[in-house]
């Protein structure tokens, strides 16, 4: 029983620590998209939400829960806190590169990126650029913790 309690307790210390992460997650793009982006998702005064900013949003969620899962995965035999150390370092630079790579891609695609894909409606193909990118550098760092 010892055994299962220890489990549940870590299970419930992993789960707050990438929560937070993912919260960060959000909270980053939000910054970095203009206006308030739960109102792009949620649509701005019963008018048709952004289905882009839903997208890029999403990737990011992906994303930075894919980094959490690895390094809890890759780290798990080790003690509690270095796995969570492990977890909360690559969470932050799995946020910081795609940070950096959503200012890439607005760097070298026409007009502001932040703006396209805040724009109510369909999701348009940058968006899913900017979705795959997000996935992309993610797995990157994945990969760097395995």
């Amino acid at each position: 029983m010892p055994d299962l309690l220890d489990a549940a307790f870590h299970a419930v210390v992993y789960a707050l620590v990438g929560g937070a992460l993912i919260v960060l997650a959000l909270g980053v793009l939000d910054l970095l998209t203009p206006g308030h982006l739960g109102t792009h998702l949620r649509g701005p005064d019963d008018r048709e939400a952004s289905g882009s900013a839903g997208l890029v949003a999403a990737a990011w969620l992906v994303g930075t829960g894919g980094i959490v899962f690895t390094a809890i995965w890759t780290n798990g035999e080790t003690s509690l806190g270095e796995a969570l150390l492990w977890t909360v370092v690559f969470g932050v630079i799995g946020i910081a590169v795609n940070t950096v790579m959503l200012l890439a891609v607005d760097v070298v695609t026409p007009g502001r990126l932040g703006e396209i894909v805040t724009t109510p409606g369909a999701a348009v193909p940058l968006a899913y650029v900017t979705a795959a990118a997000a996935i992309a550098v993610s797995a990157v760092v994945c990969a760097s913790i395995a």
